[in-house]
């Protein structure tokens, strides 16, 4: 029998790039590279089919098809932007049908721009969810109109990393940390820390230097945040985040910084974030509506922070220019 003389978490990482972003794996108690490089592979598959920056995927056939005529797609798609489209008919500040108004600015890319009045109004015409026609008995999705698309990047990522959990799963993995671009999914007890607790980084949403702020405690569960640093446009002096009203057609204005969502499930996670922003802050009996997600931090313009559902023992302040209410 072999003897420890030091006590060693067994643990394997990769970083690869994908989704428009760099992608982090980490998995405990397993040392197989290969299982990580199917990982990505699966990423790679999912990023095929919802992705609306490259002129062909399944999500774009629809989208080149807007006005001519309905598109069969696989369960996969159909499924994603069924939830997406009910999501967005509750108008909560949610759309799937805002693609025409996302690239119209493109914030994030080197063609970013800020658009004139009549370009904005122009695309408002043709972001309105309600429109769009679904068929279930043959999977179908139609847009009635030349220009419209849908963009399902608001809840993607949530929806493949909670799949990526489901491939762990099958494999025997219990541990792990699945980082799509900062969009968290915390799987099991973290095997490395004593209190089995995760020690998350919320950086600063005010600037895009990355440092955290916040150094939250986790259990398993997803942890994903919207702020206004993540991608935005400068333009005389003037910035302009990548969270666009469509109501507006303009970047959404508040007070918010950013909004972290803690949940069981990371596409939770994507589409209550999305809610709580444009809510301008927490909501009244939301923690009790929403048994499936667990709590959020608010972090404001000034500085200033807000838990709803999470103690603040869990939460260490890191930079002392924010303080909580």
């Amino acid at each position: 029998m072999k003897i420890l003389e030091k006590k060693s978490t067994l643990k394997i990482s990769k970083t690869y790039r994908a989704l428009g972003t760099v992608i982090s794996l980490t998995i405990y108690g397993h040392q197989d590279e290969e299982l990580l490089d199917k990982t990505y592979q699966l990423i790679k598959y999912y990023e095929q089919l919802f992705t609306v920056n490259r002129d062909q995927s399944e999500l774009m056939a629809v989208n080149h098809k807007a006005g001519i005529e309905p598109v069969q797609v696989s369960g996969v798609v159909y499924g994603l932007t069924k939830i997406a489209l009910e999501k967005s008919k509750e108008a909560f500040g949610f759309n799937a049908a805002i693609g025409p108004l996302v690239k119209l600015w493109h914030i994030g890319f080197s063609d970013a721009k800020l658009p004139t009045q009549a370009e904005i109004d122009e695309k408002l015409k043709i972001i309105n969810p309600d429109r769009i026609i679904l068929r279930d008995d043959e999977f179908s999705i139609f847009l009635p109109e030349k220009g419209m698309e849908i963009d399902l990047g608001a809840i993607a990522k949530g929806y493949i990393a909670d799949r990526i959990k489901d491939f762990w799963h099958a494999y025997g993995i219990s541990s792990g940390i699945i980082n799509l671009g900062g969009n968290l999914l915390l799987v099991g007890e973290a095997p490395h820390q004593t209190d089995k607790k995760w020690r998350i980084g919320i950086r600063n949403p005010l600037t895009n230097d990355k440092k955290p702020v916040l150094q939250l405690l986790s259990g398993e569960g997803s942890v994903v945040t919207s702020g206004i640093s993540e991608r935005y446009l400068k333009v005389n002096d003037k910035i302009y985040h990548h969270i666009i009203d469509s109501k507006t057609g303009y970047p959404h204005h508040n007070q918010l910084a950013s909004v972290t969502v803690l949940s069981k499930k990371s596409i939770d996670g994507e589409i209550e974030t999305t809610r709580l922003f444009f809510a301008d802050g927490p909501i009244e009996n939301w923690l009790t509506e929403n048994p499936e997600v667990y709590g959020a931090i608010f972090i404001s313009k000034d500085k200033k922070i807000k838990a709803v559902g999470i103690p603040q023992s869990q939460i260490y302040v890191a930079d002392q220019s924010f303080e909580f209410e």
